[in-house]
Protein backbone atom coordinates (compact mmCIF):
# COMPACT_ATOMS: atom_id res chain seq x y z
CA UNK A 1 0.00 0.00 0.00
CA UNK A 2 1.11 3.46 -0.28
CA UNK A 3 1.70 5.51 2.55
CA UNK A 4 0.71 9.06 3.68
CA UNK A 5 2.64 11.40 5.42
CA UNK A 6 0.76 14.76 5.93
CA UNK A 7 2.53 18.11 7.16
CA UNK A 8 1.95 21.83 6.94
CA UNK A 9 2.14 24.80 8.69
CA UNK A 10 0.54 24.85 12.15
CA UNK A 11 -1.56 22.26 13.45
CA UNK A 12 -2.76 21.93 9.23
CA UNK A 13 -1.77 17.95 8.95
CA UNK A 14 -3.36 16.70 12.55
CA UNK A 15 -6.37 19.19 11.81
CA UNK A 16 -7.27 17.95 8.31
CA UNK A 17 -6.61 14.26 9.86
CA UNK A 18 -9.09 14.62 12.26
CA UNK A 19 -11.71 15.30 9.36
CA UNK A 20 -10.68 12.53 7.33
CA UNK A 21 -11.55 10.22 10.36
CA UNK A 22 -14.96 11.65 10.77
CA UNK A 23 -15.28 11.43 6.91
CA UNK A 24 -13.54 7.93 6.62
CA UNK A 25 -12.01 6.46 9.91
CA UNK A 26 -8.20 6.61 10.61
CA UNK A 27 -6.36 4.87 7.40
CA UNK A 28 -3.72 2.43 8.03
CA UNK A 29 0.11 3.85 7.06
CA UNK A 30 -0.93 7.03 7.56
CA UNK A 31 1.29 9.93 9.26
CA UNK A 32 0.96 13.29 10.31
CA UNK A 33 3.97 16.30 10.80
CA UNK A 34 2.82 19.27 12.16
CA UNK A 35 5.02 22.39 11.70
CA UNK A 36 3.92 24.79 15.04
CA UNK A 37 5.64 27.96 15.82
CA UNK A 38 8.81 26.15 18.09
CA UNK A 39 10.03 23.97 15.60
CA UNK A 40 13.20 24.78 13.24
CA UNK A 41 13.03 23.34 9.91
CA UNK A 42 15.72 21.02 11.16
CA UNK A 43 13.27 19.92 13.57
CA UNK A 44 10.73 19.42 10.38
CA UNK A 45 12.89 17.90 8.51
CA UNK A 46 13.67 15.28 11.42
CA UNK A 47 10.67 14.31 12.27
CA UNK A 48 9.30 14.46 8.46
CA UNK A 49 12.06 11.68 8.14
CA UNK A 50 10.91 9.88 11.26
CA UNK A 51 7.85 9.62 9.56
CA UNK A 52 9.24 8.03 6.36
CA UNK A 53 11.13 5.58 8.57
CA UNK A 54 7.27 4.15 10.28
CA UNK A 55 6.26 3.81 6.75
CA UNK A 56 8.92 2.78 4.56
CA UNK A 57 9.03 -0.85 5.69
CA UNK A 58 5.19 -1.26 4.62
CA UNK A 59 5.00 0.64 1.71
CA UNK A 60 7.05 -0.57 -0.62
CA UNK A 61 4.98 1.11 -3.87
CA UNK A 62 6.05 4.22 -2.35
CA UNK A 63 4.89 7.32 0.09
CA UNK A 64 3.08 10.67 -0.66
CA UNK A 65 3.59 13.43 1.35
CA UNK A 66 0.92 15.94 0.94
CA UNK A 67 1.96 19.86 2.25
CA UNK A 68 0.08 22.76 2.56
CA UNK A 69 1.00 25.76 1.10
CA UNK A 70 3.32 25.29 -2.39
CA UNK A 71 6.65 26.74 -1.65
CA UNK A 72 6.48 26.68 2.01
CA UNK A 73 8.78 25.22 4.70
CA UNK A 74 6.70 21.90 4.91
CA UNK A 75 6.75 22.10 1.28
CA UNK A 76 10.43 22.59 0.28
CA UNK A 77 11.86 20.50 3.00
CA UNK A 78 9.72 17.38 1.87
CA UNK A 79 11.07 18.01 -1.84
CA UNK A 80 14.78 18.28 -0.59
CA UNK A 81 13.86 15.05 1.35
CA UNK A 82 12.50 12.68 -1.29
CA UNK A 83 15.50 13.52 -3.56
CA UNK A 84 17.80 12.31 -0.81
CA UNK A 85 15.78 9.23 0.03
CA UNK A 86 15.99 5.69 -1.21
CA UNK A 87 12.31 5.30 -0.90
CA UNK A 88 9.55 6.62 -3.89
CA UNK A 89 8.14 9.61 -2.79
CA UNK A 90 5.93 12.13 -4.56
CA UNK A 91 4.95 15.47 -2.85
CA UNK A 92 2.21 17.80 -3.42
CA UNK A 93 1.29 21.01 -2.46
CA UNK A 94 -1.93 22.75 -2.03
CA UNK A 95 -3.78 19.99 -0.35
CA UNK A 96 -7.21 20.32 0.49
CA UNK A 97 -9.71 18.06 2.79
CA UNK A 98 -11.50 16.48 -0.66
CA UNK A 99 -8.35 15.17 -2.05
CA UNK A 100 -6.95 13.57 1.11
CA UNK A 101 -10.15 11.65 1.75
CA UNK A 102 -9.94 10.50 -2.02
CA UNK A 103 -6.61 9.26 -2.13
CA UNK A 104 -6.96 7.38 1.35
CA UNK A 105 -9.72 5.55 0.35
CA UNK A 106 -8.28 4.75 -3.27
CA UNK A 107 -4.60 3.49 -2.15
CA UNK A 108 -6.83 0.50 -0.49
CA UNK A 109 -7.37 -0.96 -4.37
CA UNK A 110 -4.45 1.19 -6.67
CA UNK A 111 -1.01 0.74 -5.31
CA UNK A 112 0.09 3.32 -8.71
CA UNK A 113 2.29 6.02 -6.89
CA UNK A 114 1.83 8.27 -9.59
CA UNK A 115 -1.73 7.11 -10.68
CA UNK A 116 -2.75 8.37 -7.18
CA UNK A 117 -0.74 11.64 -7.34
CA UNK A 118 -2.11 12.24 -10.64
CA UNK A 119 -5.97 11.81 -9.04
CA UNK A 120 -5.01 13.72 -5.72
CA UNK A 121 -4.10 16.54 -7.85
CA UNK A 122 -7.16 15.96 -10.11
CA UNK A 123 -9.61 15.71 -7.00
CA UNK A 124 -8.31 19.01 -5.70
CA UNK A 125 -8.27 21.17 -8.24
CA UNK A 126 -12.62 19.90 -8.66
CA UNK A 127 -12.76 20.67 -5.26
CA UNK A 128 -12.12 24.19 -5.38
CA UNK A 129 -15.23 26.20 -6.74
CA UNK A 130 -17.43 29.78 -6.24
CA UNK A 131 -20.77 29.05 -5.20
CA UNK A 132 -23.40 31.51 -7.55
CA UNK A 133 -27.18 31.79 -6.51
CA UNK A 134 -29.19 31.78 -9.65
CA UNK A 135 -32.65 32.82 -9.55
CA UNK A 136 -35.04 29.58 -10.53
CA UNK A 137 -36.74 30.77 -13.94
CA UNK A 138 -40.29 29.93 -13.43
CA UNK A 139 -42.29 29.61 -16.72
CA UNK A 140 -45.93 30.64 -17.31
CA UNK A 141 -48.26 28.00 -17.37
CA UNK A 142 -50.52 30.50 -19.50
CA UNK A 143 -47.99 30.72 -22.17
CA UNK A 144 -48.77 26.42 -23.46
CA UNK A 145 -51.24 26.53 -25.97
CA UNK A 146 -52.13 23.17 -26.09
CA UNK A 147 -50.94 22.63 -22.68
CA UNK A 148 -51.57 19.10 -21.62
Amino acid sequence: MVGIIVTGHGNFATGLTSSVKLIAGMPELYETVDFVQEDSVEDLETNLNAAIDNLKEDCKEGILIFTDLVGGSPFKTSVEISLTREEKIVVLGGTNLGMLVEISMARTFMDDLDALAQMAVNTGQTQVMRYEFKERVVEDIDDFEDGI
